[in-house]
């Protein structure tokens, strides 16, 4: 038999604790089952637990009920009609004794937070106002503290957290129940490793721009496409800054192969499935395929861009002849910025990459108008100066051709007219994008040209008079911009100088107030440690290339003069260890 309290505690007990919402809007018993209680699973409802409800004291009051827990409620009737009764006759509130009453503080109206891609375009232009606090510390320096919790606010990732968390960060506000606002791509939500995203955004685009002033394509035109690309180009994209950041934290060295592999997995799935998606208006394919190469050049840079590079080829190949293509770049840019930058990547990779090994060329001199003489801020020079470098390597590669003394006759009247071309050669800032940063860049690169001229068309030697004063000049323009963080555009200039870098001038110049004296190959490897800590270049397979020429030609100056052959100087010691370099 059921005893006396037991049955007054069965009695008493009217209402569940965690009951789901739609048992209480209707005031009936919830049995609590989870994930879906009986009645919400028996009318197909969303069964909604755990809800938070804002109640009122006010409305309470003025309906004459009590206010939560407040000390007045009770399950005993006698009390509760109690109170229900002095609140209906309008009596008085029953307050503690020695009670204070505080001012009413002012309330503000709250907006609701909400984005788009102006709003990641301010905060781009912002970061590029100030680039340096924004990028990694040095290699050397233990990154996996703030690694592992990129969202403490101490630490020094806590700008990569996505607009809304850092808002309420900054406010103050620690509640996690506070939902963040929509997010501007929703597809990272089934991705996962969103901070990925964030990473691309804030480490990689400054990167790839010549300026504080400069906007980067990855950022101007790449992230607008991913707002309607598919999961795909997003998913590369985490690959790529994966690699990236597993450069300073090794534990990413996994995640970006794994999101690498999905991506590969997922290219070939598609290309399969739907063949004409390689010719399609929407450029997807060519996006992910240039971040693939990407991803390759930042982790090893081998052969496997190169593979990329040659893919790329036939796809824009397959592109323009399902489709009537402008063959002026200008008019590409305007009708498809996406497809126009893409192509631009794809064929300048090509022209600087052929600088070192000197092999036939895979995208043409189509892109490059020799009248257009106004600066790319990608590429950090013009249009115009890539077409007088793209005529360099096709005439050296025909001097080796060469039979009779009517070729020699014509090789040096095209070598001296193309000498002639680029001393002429006047290269211009955009009105609109006065840069003085740019526009060093672009006349560093003009005498890196000049130094490559020499060597592969006049077949110059570091130890040239001419050689040598280019290489030094080349050489303090890199200080001058590395001291104004400016580092994207300097990796040719720098290679160039450094293979051409005779290894006997241990004195470029001396300080005058100490009295320092500063030895080119330290100083060509100072350079490369403080490029490779914020740049995405290919640093590292750089300095391998060059530690091989210096090791070559030290080898060389310590026995017998080098052999005659028909090879010049920069074929004899740069071409043979450069297959595969990336220099951009």
């Amino acid at each position: 038999m059921e005893s006396k309290t037991a049955k007054n505690d069965r009695q008493t007990r009217t209402r569940s604790r965690q009951g789901c919402a739609n048992c209480r809007r209707s005031k009936v018993k919830c049995d609590e089952r989870k994930p879906i209680c009986t009645r919400c699973w028996e009318k197909d409802l969303q069964c909604l637990k755990d809800g938070i409800k804002l109640k009122w004291e006010a409305d309470f009051y003025n309906r004459g009920i009590a206010f939560g827990r407040s000390g007045v409620w009770s399950k005993t009737p006698s009390q509760s009609t109690g109170q229900a009764r002095l609140r209906s006759n309008g009596g008085p509130r029953a307050l503690p004794a020695g009670t204070t009453w505080l001012e009413t503080p002012e309330i503000h109206p709250w907006n609701f937070l909400s984005n788009d891609f102006s709003l990641v375009q301010r905060l781009y232009n912002e970061d590029q106002n100030d680039i340096q606090p924004h990028l990694l510390p040095a290699r050397e320096r233990d990154t996996r503290a703030y690694a592992q919790r990129p969202d403490a606010p101490s630490s020094p990732l806590s700008f990569m957290l996505p607009f809304s968390d850092r808002f309420l960060q900054a406010a103050g506000f620690e509640n996690r129940d506070i939902q963040p606002c929509l997010p501007l791509f929703p597809s990272l939500n089934e991705l996962g490793n969103p901070i990925l995203f964030d990473y691309y955004i804030n480490q990689i685009c400054p990167r790839t721009a010549p300026s504080a002033v400069s906007k980067s394509p990855f950022a101007s035109v790449i992230l607008p496409y991913c707002l309607s690309a598919t999961p795909t180009v997003l998913r590369a994209i985490q690959a790529v800054a994966a690699c990236h950041w597993s450069q300073y934290d090794s534990k990413y060295s996994r995640l970006g192969l794994q999101l690498k592999s999905k991506v590969l997995t997922e290219l070939r799935r598609q290309i399969t499935t739907d063949p004409q998606s390689l010719v399609a208006q929407d450029p997807e394919i060519l996006v992910i395929v240039m971040l693939l190469c990407l991803f390759e050049i930042v982790d090893h840079c081998d052969w496997q861009w190169i593979l990329h590079l040659q893919g790329a080829k036939d796809i824009i190949r397959l592109r323009k002849k399902q489709h009537k293509i402008s063959p002026d770049p200008s008019v590409r840019r305007q009708e498809d910025p996406v497809s126009a930058f893409v192509e631009l990547f794809f064929a300048f990779q090509d022209v600087m990459g052929r600088t070192a090994c000197a092999k036939a060329d895979l995208f043409g001199a189509s892109y490059w108008d020799e009248n257009d003489k106004f600066i790319d801020g990608w590429m950090g020079c013009s249009p115009a100066l890539v077409s007088i470098l793209f005529a360099i390597m096709d005439l050296s590669r025909s001097r080796r051709l060469m039979v009779s003394d009517s070729d020699k006759m014509t090789f040096n009247i095209k070598a001296s007219s193309l000498n002639t071309k680029l001393q002429d050669l006047v290269q211009q800032v955009h009105t609109n994008a006065a840069d003085q940063t740019l526009q060093s860049i672009a006349d560093l690169k003009k005498l890196t040209c000049h130094v490559y001229l020499h060597c592969a068309l006049y077949d110059g030697k570091p130890a040239d008079p001419m050689i040598k004063s280019h290489v030094r000049e080349i050489l303090q323009g890199i200080v001058t911009l590395i001291e104004r963080d400016s580092v994207s555009h300097v990796i040719w200039p720098l290679f160039v100088a450094a293979v051409e870098l005779d290894p006997l001038d241990h004195e470029l110049w001396s300080d005058p107030e100490t009295s320092t004296v500063t030895d080119g190959r330290v100083l060509v490897l100072s350079l490369l440690d403080k490029i490779s800590k914020v740049s995405v270049s290919s640093v590292s397979r750089t300095r391998s290339v060059i530690e091989q020429v210096w090791q070559t030609r030290d080898f060389k100056a310590s026995g017998s003069s080098r052999p005659p052959s028909d090879l010049n100087d920069w074929e004899h010691y740069v071409v043979p260890v450069s297959d595969a370099l990336s220099l951009v």
